[in-house]
C-alpha cells in the first residue's frame, strides 16, 4: 500500500535525499492572488468585510463577531465531564512544561559603567487561530494559549469559525477549552478572514482591536493570509500539512508502528506518514498491517488517500547510521524512534520539531497530553525552526547603559570601524561627546 523508496547500496548525499525522499506541501503562491483581494477588504472594511466573508464560505453570519462572554461560560456546563477532565489534566502538563521555558534575563559588564542587560519582553496583543474543518480542535486553544499566557503576553483573542449547528458561534467544545484557561475575548470568525481581521481590527469596534502577532494552524488559505500579513503583524510559522517519520529496526513491533502512520494519515488527505528502516522484513511487514487495518478507522477514506500519495512510504536503508541520516534530511514535524536503545539514537537526532522516543510515546500522546506542543515545523522547516513555545511570544531587548568613561575607552574603536565602513558620521556622533568639532560655518571661516 505504501510506496516503497529502496536506498540500499547507495550513500547518497544530502542533495540527492532532499530530491529522492517523498514530501507533501503546499503550493501557497498558488492561491495569493484569490486571497489578496479578500485581505484588503478586510483591511479596508473591518468586520462587515469578514462576516461577508464568512456568509459566503461558511453559510453563516455569527449575531456578533465577539462571542459573548455568557455564551462562553454556558459551554463549560455542556461539556462532557470526562472530555473536561481530560482537558484539564493536558492543560497541567502543558502548562508546567510551558512555566519552564520562560528564559532569565542577564546583564553583562564589559568595562566599569559599561553594561548590556537582555530583558524579555511578551508580546502585548496575540491572535490564535483555532481552525474548524475535518475535526474539532480544543488541543490547539490549549497549545497556543498556554505558552502565551506562560510569556506573560497582555491580552489574547482566539479566533474560530462560527458553526451553522450551534447557533453561528464556534464549536462549544472550543469555547469550552477558552472558557477553563480564562480566554474571555473569542471571535466567531474562521479563515484567511480571520487572519486579516485580527491583524487589521475593525476601527469602528473598540472590542475588534488588531493583534501584534498570529499563531495557529489553518488550511493553504489561512497560511496565505498569514503570509501577506506578516509586514503587520508577526507571525509562528507558514504551517503545511501534518507529517510522521518513524526510524525504526527489526526489535519494532509493525502493528504499533503501522498505527501510527495510520493515524496520523488521519488527518488530512495531504498528510504525510513515512517510514525509514533497515529491515526489509519490518518494512514488509508494515505495509501489509497498514493494509489490513486502516479501513478499521471511521476516516479510512481519507487515511488511504494520505497514505497512497506521493507525500508518504517507506525508505529502505543499508544500516540504523544511513537512517539517521536520512531522517536528519526530512526534518520531520513528528518523528517516532522505534530502535534498539531508542533514547540513545534520538539524542544524535539534528532536525525535528519533536522526538517521540521508544514504542510507548506515539504522536497522539504528544497531540494532546504528553505536556510538549503540537504546533511544529513541517515541510522540513523543522532543520532550521523550533515549535511553537513559550519563547515564541516574547522579545529579547537590550538595554544598553554606558557612562562618560566607558565609551571614551571604545571610542576610538567605534571611529576606526565607522571611517572603515565610509559612514564618518557615525564617528562623528561619537568624538562630538569629547571634541569640538567643526561646523559648516567654522569651517568656511577657516578658509
Amino acid at each position: 500500500m505504501l510506496t516503497l523508496t529502496d536506498l540500499t547500496g547507495q550513500n547518497p548525499t544530502a542533495s540527492h535525499l532532499r530530491r529522492t525522499l517523498p514530501r507533501g506541501g503546499t503550493d501557497v503562491d498558488s492561491v495569493l492572488d484569490v486571497v489578496a483581494p479578500l485581505v484588503a477588504d478586510v483591511r479596508d472594511n473591518g468586520a462587515a468585510a469578514a462576516l461577508a466573508y464568512g456568509q459566503k464560505f461558511d453559510g453563516i453570519t455569527p449575531d456578533s463577531v465577539r462571542v459573548p462572554a455568557e455564551i462562553i461560560r454556558a459551554a463549560v456546563d455542556t461539556l462532557d465531564p470526562q472530555v473536561k477532565t481530560a482537558l484539564e489534566e493536558s492543560i497541567n502538563r502543558i502548562r508546567r512544561v510551558h512555566r519552564a521555558q520562560v528564559p532569565e534575563g542577564h546583564t553583562v559588564e564589559l568595562t566599569p559603567g559599561g553594561t548590556v542587560e537582555e530583558r524579555f519582553i511578551p508580546v502585548e496583543r496575540v491572535g490564535l487561530y483555532v481552525p474548524g474543518g475535518n475535526a474539532v480542535y480544543p488541543s490547539s486553544v490549549l497549545m497556543n494559549v498556554i505558552p502565551a499566557q506562560e510569556a506573560g503576553v497582555d491580552t489574547l483573542v482566539v479566533a474560530s469559525p462560527p458553526q451553522a449547528a450551534h447557533g453561528g458561534w464556534p464549536h462549544p467544545t472550543i469555547l469550552a477549552a477558552c472558557s477553563l484557561l480564562g480566554v474571555d475575548e473569542v471571535w466567531a470568525v474562521g479563515g484567511a478572514q480571520a487572519v486579516a481581521l485580527l491583524a487589521y481590527g475593525d476601527e469602528d469596534g473598540a472590542d475588534l482591536a488588531p493583534v501584534d502577532m498570529i499563531t495557529g494552524p489553518g488550511n493553504i488559505f489561512v497560511t496565505a493570509a498569514k503570509r501577506l500579513c506578516r509586514s503587520v503583524v508577526g507571525i509562528d510559522s507558514e504551517a503545511g500539512p501534518t507529517e510522521i517519520a518513524i526510524l525504526a529496526d527489526n526489535t519494532a513491533d509493525p502493528v504499533h508502528v503501522a498505527y501510527d502512520l495510520i493515524s496520523q494519515a488521519e488527518h488530512d488527505v495531504m498528510a504525510a506518514s513515512v517510514l525509514v528502516t533497515d529491515s526489509r522484513e519490518l518494512a514488509d511487514a508494515v505495509d501489509r498491517e497498514v493494509a489490513a487495518r486502516y479501513g478499521v478507522t471511521r476516516n479510512s477514506e481519507r487515511v488511504a488517500q494520505a497514505l497512497t500519495g506521493t507525500q508518504s512510504g517507506i525508505i529502505l536503508v543499508d544500516d540504523l547510521e544511513t537512517g539517521i541520516r536520512v531522517v536528519d534530511a526530512y526534518g520531520a514535524e513528528h518523528l517516532e524512534i522505534h530502535t534498539e536503545n531508542a533514547a540513545d539514537v534520538a539524542r544524535r537526532i539534528r532536525n525535528a520539531g519533536a522526538i517521540f522516543v521508544g514504542p510507548y510515546a506515539p504522536v497522539p500522546l504528544g497531540d494532546y497530553s504528553a505536556g510538549s506542543n503540537h504546533v511544529l515545523p513541517t515541510s522540513g522547516t523543522a532543520r532550521h525552526s523550533s515549535g511553537l513555545n513559550t519563547r515564541t511570544f516574547l522579545k529579547a531587548v537590550h538595554l544598553i547603559e554606558y557612562d562618560e568613561t566607558a565609551l571614551k575607552g571604545v571610542a576610538d574603536t567605534v571611529v576606526a570601524l565607522a571611517d572603515a565602513e565610509d559612514l564618518p558620521a557615525h564617528g562623528e556622533a561619537i568624538r562630538a561627546r569629547f571634541e569640538n568639532l567643526p561646523t559648516d560655518s567654522t569651517t568656511e571661516d577657516n578658509r
